[in-house]
């Protein structure tokens, strides 16, 4: 596995892609084994998208609803930034069959959001909007009696985009860390993940059920392009918040994705070479991927450039496997050796693609992991321990925070801050904004100014007496304590400086976590991409004929 000085730089771990163990492919794959169903019990719409809907859901012998509310478009409230107060639709994932008297709290509730209150059993809130253009475009085709063209919704590759998925005690929910054992969204991003889809499932349904309502030669949209299509998410500078709020998740995430990751460089192949053809196989399917792809990106790797890159990664697999069929010699690890080769030759994110590839090899190992995903984030000081060994924590687990510069004023340019407006974390100039407080962790300083004090202390002495004299190192010491043994907890970054990239870490957190597709980036802290981008249908969960390589789609000829 590879060490925290390689992989939690921020431009490292903005290059990891999505894999089997990220939470939509997971949720997805854990939905086809187990064969989910999710059916339409109601449908109470209008012309102008006013109306209800509900959604049963069976899943691992559990039951869920998913009431939806939805709206006439209207640009008057509208944002996809959590400011906004008006909504496409609303939705609500509740465990169990809703009664007619919750579906009408959720009704009253759901708007409120922070001032609202979700009724017992609720897992999550959602909310989402069309991407209108788009949207419309597809009414307009299906009403008409005909499909769509692939190529103007292959700029976005959704119907509706996430404007907001709360959860885990917000307003009320019940909190994940509650869900017994055997609960089928027990792991950590399960609830979020199935709201999400669900949002897709109504998007969908909802442009079927409108173009039938304008006009009695319309059509439904073909399969193909139903599975292509997914659901539209967009994030900015709120994950690098979440990311510091949440080191035990951030750790054990990336901790299983290099187990599988380790695992599968250990496979040793078969005679024939069957698992090097399974890695040529999936290596042309993300190829074809890049090469239709149609996103325009503006900071982030174009994706031919990608393309390009696995070609390389293609031609030694092809080496490789025609090695196995004229039965010459092999490297005792051949994948391990294969990665080897490749580092530094292809781009960051072409060997991430082929690591995430290769996860694929090992399929049960890495579902098995994705199970352990369930994370108890509470920190807990150690008083008893002495100064010396705190210390030494200290200078082990945050070696990289004294090779730093943090006295130059590149380095200290900016501060976090809450935005009055708009309610969302921002990141300014601090000379600019005076006298605010500042949100971000400042991790590297805090380390230092802690072993600065450290220093002059009693070695032997407990933390408790330590935190007598210096009671303003509390939070870090408790932050270093708890994470003590853990590989992967904290980005190796001044997130203050001039040089620092917030969207590296958005990204980690929609591409490598979330397993968004086609991530594109504005202003270097945004991003907008796709969930569930050539995921099974709900019609493909019910008839159980799904796989769990569905990712990487082909543009679909209707």
């Amino acid at each position: 596995m590879r060490t925290a000085s390689e992989l939690m730089t921020p431009d490292r771990l903005a290059a990891i892609q999505p894999s089997r163990v990220s939470a939509s492919r997971a949720f997805m794959n854990q939905a086809v084994r187990e064969r989910w169903q999710i059916k339409c019990k109601r449908f109470d719409i209008d012309e102008r998208a006013r109306g209800t809907a509900l959604y049963l859901i069976e899943a691992g012998g559990y039951r869920f609803s998913f009431p939806v509310y939805s709206f006439e478009p209207s640009p008057e409230g509208r944002s996809g930034r959590i400011i906004g107060r008006a909504w496409d639709m609303m939705g609500a994932l509740i465990e169990g069959e809703i009664s007619s008297e919750d579906l009408e709290t959720t009704r009253r509730e759901l708007p409120k959001l922070y001032e609202g209150r979700a009724t017992p059993g609720t897992l999550t809130w959602c909310r989402s909007n069309r991407s209108a253009r788009f949207f419309d475009y597809a009414l307009d085709a299906l009403s008409s009696g005909r499909q769509p063209e692939v190529a103007p919704l292959g700029k976005t590759c959704y119907l509706m985009r996430n404007t907001g998925l709360d959860g885990n005690g917000t307003f009320g929910t019940r909190s994940f860390l509650t869900l017994e054992r055997g609960h089928p969204l027990r792991w950590s991003l399960a609830a979020q993940m199935l709201s999400a889809y669900m949002m897709r499932v109504f998007a969908q349904d909802l442009l079927n059920h409108l173009a039938r309502l304008r006009s009695p030669k319309a059509v439904p949209m073909a399969e193909e392009l139903a599975r292509y299509l997914g659901v539209g998410n967009g994030s900015a500078l709120g994950l690098m918040l979440f990311v510091n709020n949440h080191p035990r998740l951030i750790d054990r995430w990336i901790f299983i994705r290099e187990e599988a990751l380790a695992r599968a460089k250990m496979l040793r192949p078969n005679s024939d070479g069957g698992e090097v053809g399974q890695l040529i196989a999936l290596l042309r399917k993300a190829i074809q991927f890049r090469r239709e792809d149609r996103v325009v990106y503006e900071a982030f790797t174009k994706s031919d450039v990608v393309a390009d890159n696995l070609e390389i990664a293609l031609q030694e697999a092809e080496l490789l496997f025609t090695r196995y069929a004229r039965q010459q010699k092999t490297p005792e690890l051949p994948f391990a050796e294969l990665c080897r080769t490749l580092q530094g030759r292809i781009h960051d994110e072409a060997l991430e693609t082929l690591h995430s590839l290769l996860i694929e090899l090992v399929p049960d190992v890495a579902d098995e992991l994705v199970q352990t995903l369930v994370v108890d984030e509470e920190e807990t000081i150690r008083p008893e321990m002495n100064v010396r060994r705190l210390r030494e924590i200290v200078h082990n687990d945050y070696a990289w925070a004294f090779r730093m510069d943090l006295h130059s004023e590149r380095s200290r340019r900016y501060v976090w801050y809450k935005s009055q407006t708009a309610e969302e974390p921002r990141r300014g100039p601090r000379e600019e904004l005076g006298q605010v407080v500042n949100l971000g962790l400042d991790l590297p300083r805090l380390i230092i100014r802690l072993d600065a004090d450290l220093a002059t202390s009693d070695p032997e002495g407990s933390v408790a007496r330590f935190l007598l004299a210096h009671p303003r190192h509390r939070a870090i010491i408790t932050r270093v304590q708890a994470l003590a043994g853990l590989t992967y907890h904290s980005v190796h970054a001044d997130i203050m400086s001039e040089d620092f990239v917030p969207a590296h870490i958005t990204r980690l957190l929609n591409v490598g976590i979330h397993g968004i597709d086609k991530a594109r980036d504005f202003l270097n802290r945004n991003l907008r991409g796709v969930l569930f981008h050539g995921a099974p249908t709900a019609q493909d969960l019910i008839k159980g004929d799904s796989n769990t390589q569905w990712f990487y789609p082909a543009e679909p000829v209707l």
